[in-house]
């Protein structure tokens, strides 16, 4: 299963649960705490799907690659002064 097709089933279960959540509460009467809190986390729930369904879209969209412009201007040579050259060993030294 995709992502897509696993969030929508994650709502299709949320609209389950409110369903059920409103047989409970015509049922028990829609006062009690217990109502009250059960739609309040399947609410929490509900919001967390929808920020889950849109992290998932935003991954979806391919985003081009930041560019990073390199200029054709030499080098400051000052740059390279304490630098040995590489695989030569020191400038004032004698390769083993």
């Amino acid at each position: 299963m995709s992502v897509h097709d696993d969030i929508n089933a994650v709502q299709r279960c949320l609209d389950d649960l409110n369903r059920s959540l409103g047989r409970l509460e015509h049922q028990l009467g829609g006062g009690g705490l217990e109502i009250r809190r059960a739609r309040l986390d399947a609410a929490h729930l509900r919001e967390s799907v929808a920020l889950l369904r849109e992290a998932a879209a935003a991954e979806a969209t391919p985003r081009p690659p930041d560019l990073v412009t390199i200029s054709d201007a030499p080098y400051d040579l000052s740059l390279w002064t304490d630098s040995d050259d590489e695989g030569l060993g020191a400038r004032d030294r004698r390769a083993p």
